[in-house]
């Protein structure tokens, strides 16, 4: 129960004043100034206790027992119907002769004031493929370049503009099963890049002893190129497409950006892209290696990539 703040008593208080009257015999004028409240107001709560009990000295909703303006049954569940029509209120207030107002009063009370309420949420779907290499998540990130020191994400000053600096675009990959990623960063993302870091990402993949064998990206244009489906093919990848407009689909890759975004990228003020760039490798390693994932019940991605050598080699693997 909220009590107002200017409230004068609680419930607590409301059953001492109601015994003061009824158990040492103080009028009810008396025991209404000492409490600093009316009498009429200590006779409602001394009327409700005697009724009651204890139970009548709580608050009560305001709201009426009896309301014989409101709008009739059929003609709310006429406006519900209308409404999954997905007709709009004014569309509704016209065909059933309700003003706008009432319209929305009734669409709130049914929980469809707003139509994305019309159709229930898509349930989560989580996967997870059962050994590294069988699925790997590609993406692309761009990121504004830095040339005259930091951004108004570090300096929150964004009076400071930097025109004409251009993009650089972070290259993203990470295995389905193990979570272990790859990044590079290049300065486009045409189709020839976007082959190049595939090479790249299966070269270092495999020298983790990890063959990649399916692939799933976006739509983007780099990606539907036939250069690109081409050296799938010769590489011995399996392609497989998001649905479009649903970058959950490719949530594994997009957490990863997220991540990096706040561990790597805008983490600390770096003076020029290059030593941005200079920082991903080691940010990188530790992610891998070090970095604790929740959704490994916080091993790190590199325990389960099935390395067939001695993961704890610190001087071949760990430096």
């Amino acid at each position: 129960m909220d009590i107002h703040q200017n409230a004068r008593l609680t419930p607590k208080g409301r059953e001492a004043m109601v015994r003061l009257i009824l158990e040492r015999g103080v009028s009810a004028k008396a025991a209404a100034a000492s409490f600093a409240i009316s009498e009429r107001t200590a006779r409602k709560w001394l009327v409700r206790f005697q009724r009651e009990g204890v139970a009548g000295l709580t608050d009560r909703s305001s709201r009426p027992h009896h309301s014989p303006q409101r709008t009739a049954t059929p003609l709310e569940q006429e406006v519900e119907r209308l409404r999954r029509e997905r007709l709009t209120c004014i569309q509704i207030a016209q065909q059933t002769q309700l003003s706008t107002a009432t319209v929305q009063r009734i669409l709130a009370r049914r929980g469809l004031n707003r139509l994305r309420n019309l159709q229930p949420a898509e349930p989560i779907r989580r996967y997870e493929h059962s050994e590294p290499g069988a699925m790997l998540h590609l993406d692309v990130k761009k990121l504004g370049r830095i040339v005259d020191g930091p951004g108004h994400r570090i300096t929150g000053d964004r009076r400071r503009r930097c025109e004409g600096a251009g993009w650089e675009f972070v290259h993203v990959a990470i295995d389905d099963h193990s979570r272990v990623a790859f990044f590079r960063i290049y300065a486009d993302e045409r189709q020839d890049t976007a082959c190049s870091f595939l090479k790249a990402a299966v070269d270092y993949y495999a020298a983790l002893g990890i063959r990649i064998r399916g692939l799933l990206t976006d739509n983007g244009n780099c990606y539907r190129s036939l250069l690109f489906r081409a050296l799938c093919h010769q590489l011995g990848i399996r392609q497989r497409f998001t649905r479009p407009y649903r970058p959950c689909t490719n949530g594994k890759a997009e957490r990863l950006i997220q991540t990096s975004l706040r561990e790597w990228a805008y983490a600390r003020a770096y003076q020029n892209s290059a030593e941005r760039a200079d920082h991903l490798p080691r940010w990188l390693h530790h992610y891998n290696w070090h970095r604790p994932h929740a959704s490994l019940n916080q091993l790190t991605p590199i325990s389960r990539a099935g390395l067939p050598i001695d993961v704890n080699n610190l001087l071949r693997h760990d430096s």
